[in-house]
C-alpha cells in the first residue's frame, strides 16, 4: 500500500494531550500558561508549572509542538518549590528597595510552613516594619508585575553583583560549571535564583510575614492544604540549634557555598573537615556528660530523628562516650515489638502503616521497660518479618546502672512510654539541620541533603538505584510530617548531624546515579534538579574523611558499622 506523505505548511495550531486524555487545541507559540487556563477548575490546586514531554517547565514556556502536558499545582512537590522560591524573591525584591542598607537572610525551613529569616547591619525588624513589609509585597501581588527571566554571561553576572556588593554571590559564581546563569528581574531588582519562577507576582496570594525570635517567618501553605497557611508554632530549640550552627559557620569562616568552594580551592579540605567532625565530637561528648549527670534518675535514652540523619552512627558513638564515662548501655530493639501484621493500622490506601505508633505493642513495651528497670529477668520478642508475628527472643535482666538505649521513629512521641517512666527519659532529637545555604536568598533543603545521603546509601547497602530511593522518598517524607517533626521540641537535647563539607564528599557519589534515572521516569525531573543542585560544590576526596564519622554510614568503610557492644 503507498502511502500519501508530503510536505505541508505547519499548522497554525498545536494540539496538547493531558494526562487523563484530553487533548486541548490553541494557536502555536501561546505559553503553557494558556493552555492550563483552560482546565483549571478542574486542578486539585492552583498551576505554577508544567512538565512538558517529561521536562519541567514553567508556566511562560511557549508550545510550538503538539505535546504530552501535565499541571504542576501547588500540591506537587515541584510546584511547591517554585511557589516558595517565587515568593522568596518576592520578599527579597521588597526588602531590598525599603531597607537598602540592612542585608536579608533565608534561613532554614520549619515543619508548619515556613522560612525563618533574619536581618543583618541593622536591628531586627520590628512589628510595624514586619506588616509593612507584607502590606508592600501584597501590593506587588495586586499589581501582578511579571518576573522576567533572562540569561547571562557568568562573567557579567559576576560583574553585576559585585556592583551591588553581594559577595556571596560573587563567590557562588566563580565557581560555577557551565559558562551562564539565568537571572530573574522584578522591576528593578535583579537576581539569581537556582530554579523556576512563576510567571508573575499575581500566584503568589498565599503567605505571611510573622515575628519569631531575633527574626521572622515567611510563611506559606504546604502540600496538604495548598492554599492555607497554617497557624505558626513555636520552634525555640530547632532555632537554637541552628544559630549554634550558623555561628559555628562564621567561626569557621564558612558562612555559605561560595566561601566552602574557596576553602576547597585554598587546600583547606583537610581542616574543614578536623574541624567539623571534632564539632561533632564534643557535641556527643556534651549529650553524653548531660546523661551522665542525671544517672540517678535516667534509665532510658530515646533517640529519634528524620530519615537519613546518621542515627545509627550517632548511637554508637553516644555509646563509646558513655562507656568512657563508665556507663554500660543496653540497646533494646523496637521493631521486636511490632504487633502481629494482621492487627497493623492500614493507611488512606488500605496499606498496612508500619509506622504508625499503633504499629507498636505500647503495652508490652512499657511492662519490659519497667521490668527491666526494677531489675527482673524479662524474655524479649523478636520479630519475624518474614511470618509477621513476633516470636521469643532472649532472656536476660539488666544490671541496677544499666541505660536502656532505644532508636526509633516514635521515641520523642509521648505516647510511647507509660507515664510512670516518662521522668526516667532522657530524649535526643537527631536530625541532619544545614544551615550553610547557597547565598543569602538561596537556601540548601535539609530534606535534599538527607536524600542525597539516602541515593548514596541505598545504592551501596541495598543496590537499589536513584530512581527506586527518589520513587520512595514521598512517602519517607509523610511519614516524617505525621510522626517525627510534631514532636521535635519534645527533645532534651538536639544533636545536628550536618557537615559543613558533606555535600562536596557525597558529590562524587551521587552524581553518576543520578545520571543513570532514566528519562522519562517519573523520578527524572528530580534526579535533574538534584545534579543541578550538586553542580556548585567543589568535590573533597572521600580518603580524608575519619572513619568514625556519621557520613561514613552512607558512603561506606565506618569503622562503627560492626560496633555492637550493647549486651546486658
Amino acid at each position: 500500500m503507498t502511502l500519501n506523505i508530503q510536505l505541508v505548511s505547519p499548522r497554525e495550531s498545536v494540539e496538547v494531550h493531558l494526562p487523563d486524555g484530553r487533548v486541548l487545541c490553541g494557536p502555536r507559540g501561546a505559553p503553557a500558561a494558556a493552555f492550563i487556563r483552560a482546565i483549571e477548575e478542574t486542578l486539585p490546586a492552583p498551576a505554577v508549572a508544567a512538565i512538558i514531554n517529561h521536562e519541567l517547565r514553567e508556566l511562560t514556556y511557549p508550545i510550538q509542538m503538539d505535546c504530552f502536558l501535565q499541571p504542576v499545582t501547588m500540591a506537587d512537590s515541584d510546584g511547591l518549590l517554585v511557589y516558595r522560591r517565587s515568593l522568596t524573591f518576592l520578599l527579597e525584591t521588597v526588602f531590598a528597595s525599603h531597607f537598602p542598607q540592612a542585608i536579608l537572610f533565608i534561613d532554614h525551613s520549619i515543619s508548619a510552613g515556613g522560612y525563618y529569616c533574619h536581618v543583618k547591619q541593622r536591628p531586627p525588624l520590628t512589628p510595624q516594619e514586619l506588616m509593612f513589609l507584607e502590606a508592600e509585597m501584597r501590593r506587588l501581588v495586586e499589581a501582578d508585575l511579571p518576573f522576567e527571566r533572562q540569561t547571562m554571561p557568568v562573567e557579567e553576572a559576576i560583574a553585576h553583583f559585585e556592583r551591588k556588593n553581594y559577595p556571596d554571590k560573587v563567590a557562588l559564581l566563580r565557581h560555577r560549571r557551565k559558562p551562564y546563569v539565568t537571572l530573574y528581574r522584578l522591576g528593578e531588582h535583579l537576581d539569581y535564583h537556582h530554579g523556576y519562577m512563576v510567571p508573575s507576582t499575581g500566584y503568589l496570594k498565599w503567605f505571611a510575614l510573622t515575628p519569631t525570635d531575633s527574626g521572622f517567618l515567611l510563611r506559606f501553605p504546604r502540600r496538604s492544604a495548598p492554599t492555607t497557611i497554617a497557624p505558626p508554632k513555636e520552634y525555640p530549640k530547632l532555632l537554637t540549634a541552628f544559630r549554634e550552627y550558623g555561628e559555628w559557620l562564621e567561626r569557621l569562616g564558612i558562612e555559605n557555598v561560595g566561601s566552602l568552594n574557596a576553602a576547597i580551592e585554598a587546600g583547606r579540605s583537610r581542616e574543614i573537615i578536623l574541624v567539623s567532625e571534632a564539632l561533632h565530637e564534643q557535641r556527643i561528648a556534651e549529650i553524653a556528660r548531660q546523661i551522665y549527670e542525671r544517672r540517678d534518675q535516667v534509665r532510658i535514652v530515646l533517640i529519634s530523628g528524620p530519615s537519613s540523619s546518621g542515627k545509627t552512627t550517632f548511637s554508637r558513638r553516644l555509646v563509646v562516650q558513655l562507656l568512657a564515662l563508665g556507663l554500660s548501655p543496653f540497646a533494646l530493639e523496637l521493631d521486636n515489638y511490632f504487633v502481629d501484621r494482621e492487627k497493623t493500622p492500614r493507611d488512606e490506601q488500605g496499606n498496612y502503616d508500619f509506622e504508625a505508633l499503633e504499629a507498636v505493642d505500647l503495652e508490652l513495651l512499657g511492662d519490659h521497660l519497667s521490668r527491666l528497670i526494677r531489675g527482673e529477668t524479662v524474655t524479649l520478642p523478636r520479630y519475624d518479618f518474614k511470618s509477621g508475628r513476633r516470636v521469643t527472643g532472649e532472656t536476660l535482666r539488666l544490671n541496677p546502672d544499666q541505660l536502656i538505649i532505644l532508636e526509633g521513629i516514635h521515641g520523642l512521641n509521648p505516647r510511647l512510654l507509660p507515664e510512670t517512666l516518662t521522668q526516667r527519659a532522657f530524649r535526643i532529637y537527631a536530625a541532619a539541620l544545614t544551615q550553610l545555604n547557597l547565598d543569602r536568598h538561596n537556601r540548601v533543603s535539609t530534606a535534599d541533603t538527607r536524600l542525597i545521603r539516602r541515593i548514596v546509601r541505598d545504592a551501596r547497602e541495598r543496590g537499589y538505584s536513584a530512581q527506586q530511593t527518589i520513587a520512595r522518598w514521598d512517602s519517607v517524607r509523610r511519614g516524617e510530617e505525621r510522626y517525627i517533626f510534631p514532636y521535635q521540641e519534645n527533645a532534651d537535647v538536639m544533636f545536628n548531624s550536618a557537615l559543613v563539607y558533606e555535600l562536596s564528599a557525597l558529590q562524587p557519589f551521587a552524581e553518576p546515579l543520578l545520571r543513570q534515572t532514566p528519562y522519562g521516569s517519573p523520578e527524572y525531573i528530580e534526579a535533574k534538579r538534584l545534579l543541578a543542585f550538586l553542580e556548585w560544590f567543589q568535590p573533597i576526596e572521600a580518603d580524608l574523611i575519619p572513619d568514625n564519622s556519621i557520613l561514613r554510614e552512607f558512603i561506606g568503610g565506618s569503622i562503627l558499622k560492626d560496633f555492637r557492644i550493647w549486651k546486658a
